[in-house]
Protein backbone atom coordinates (compact mmCIF):
# COMPACT_ATOMS: atom_id res chain seq x y z
CA UNK A 1 0.00 0.00 0.00
CA UNK A 2 1.15 3.53 -0.82
CA UNK A 3 -0.02 6.62 1.05
CA UNK A 4 -0.31 9.83 -0.95
CA UNK A 5 -0.07 12.99 1.16
CA UNK A 6 -0.73 16.54 0.04
CA UNK A 7 -0.91 19.73 2.10
CA UNK A 8 -3.60 21.87 0.50
CA UNK A 9 -3.57 25.64 1.02
CA UNK A 10 -6.98 26.97 0.02
CA UNK A 11 -7.31 30.61 -1.00
CA UNK A 12 -8.86 32.82 1.72
CA UNK A 13 -12.64 32.96 1.69
CA UNK A 14 -13.07 29.79 -0.36
CA UNK A 15 -12.98 27.02 2.25
CA UNK A 16 -16.74 26.32 2.23
CA UNK A 17 -16.86 26.15 -1.56
CA UNK A 18 -13.72 23.98 -1.58
CA UNK A 19 -15.26 21.48 0.83
CA UNK A 20 -18.41 21.24 -1.31
CA UNK A 21 -16.34 20.75 -4.47
CA UNK A 22 -14.20 18.16 -2.71
CA UNK A 23 -17.30 16.13 -1.85
CA UNK A 24 -18.17 15.99 -5.55
CA UNK A 25 -14.56 15.17 -6.49
CA UNK A 26 -14.44 12.29 -4.00
CA UNK A 27 -16.63 10.18 -6.26
CA UNK A 28 -14.13 10.66 -9.09
CA UNK A 29 -11.07 9.46 -7.24
CA UNK A 30 -12.86 6.56 -5.59
CA UNK A 31 -13.78 5.14 -9.00
CA UNK A 32 -10.13 4.48 -9.95
CA UNK A 33 -8.72 0.94 -9.97
CA UNK A 34 -6.29 0.58 -7.06
CA UNK A 35 -7.91 3.30 -4.92
CA UNK A 36 -8.21 2.08 -1.32
CA UNK A 37 -9.59 5.12 0.54
CA UNK A 38 -9.01 8.76 1.37
CA UNK A 39 -9.57 11.37 4.02
CA UNK A 40 -9.44 15.14 4.15
CA UNK A 41 -8.31 16.74 7.41
CA UNK A 42 -8.89 20.43 8.24
CA UNK A 43 -6.07 22.15 10.15
CA UNK A 44 -7.00 23.52 13.58
CA UNK A 45 -4.29 26.21 13.58
CA UNK A 46 -4.76 27.49 10.02
CA UNK A 47 -8.33 27.70 8.70
CA UNK A 48 -7.15 27.61 5.07
CA UNK A 49 -5.01 24.46 5.32
CA UNK A 50 -6.08 20.87 4.69
CA UNK A 51 -4.24 17.57 4.64
CA UNK A 52 -5.31 15.09 1.96
CA UNK A 53 -4.37 11.45 2.53
CA UNK A 54 -5.14 8.86 -0.15
CA UNK A 55 -4.38 5.15 0.08
CA UNK A 56 -3.44 3.42 -3.17
CA UNK A 57 -2.63 -0.21 -3.90
CA UNK A 58 0.63 0.95 -5.56
CA UNK A 59 2.28 4.12 -6.84
CA UNK A 60 1.21 3.59 -10.45
CA UNK A 61 -2.45 3.48 -9.49
CA UNK A 62 -2.08 7.14 -8.55
CA UNK A 63 0.57 8.41 -10.95
CA UNK A 64 -0.72 6.60 -14.05
CA UNK A 65 -4.22 5.19 -13.57
CA UNK A 66 -5.60 8.31 -11.90
CA UNK A 67 -3.51 11.10 -13.35
CA UNK A 68 -3.98 9.88 -16.92
CA UNK A 69 -7.74 9.37 -16.53
CA UNK A 70 -10.71 11.47 -17.57
CA UNK A 71 -11.69 11.51 -13.87
CA UNK A 72 -8.47 13.39 -13.10
CA UNK A 73 -9.37 16.04 -15.68
CA UNK A 74 -12.68 16.54 -13.87
CA UNK A 75 -10.86 16.51 -10.49
CA UNK A 76 -8.54 19.28 -11.71
CA UNK A 77 -11.45 21.36 -12.99
CA UNK A 78 -13.28 21.02 -9.67
CA UNK A 79 -10.36 21.63 -7.30
CA UNK A 80 -7.14 23.06 -8.67
CA UNK A 81 -8.31 26.69 -8.82
CA UNK A 82 -8.71 26.72 -5.01
CA UNK A 83 -5.00 26.22 -4.24
CA UNK A 84 -2.34 28.82 -3.59
CA UNK A 85 0.38 27.75 -3.74
CA UNK A 86 -0.19 24.59 -5.72
CA UNK A 87 0.33 21.56 -3.44
CA UNK A 88 3.32 19.26 -3.45
CA UNK A 89 2.18 15.63 -3.54
CA UNK A 90 4.36 13.01 -1.89
CA UNK A 91 4.06 9.25 -1.56
CA UNK A 92 4.93 7.13 1.49
CA UNK A 93 5.20 3.48 2.42
CA UNK A 94 5.08 1.88 5.85
CA UNK A 95 8.31 1.19 7.67
CA UNK A 96 8.64 -2.31 9.08
CA UNK A 97 9.78 -1.75 12.68
CA UNK A 98 9.93 -5.40 13.70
Amino acid sequence: MVLEAAMLHVKPGLTSQFEQSFKAASALISSIEGYLGHELQHCLEDDHKYLLLVKWRNLEDHTISFRESSQYQEWKALLHHYYSPFPVVEHFKSVNLE
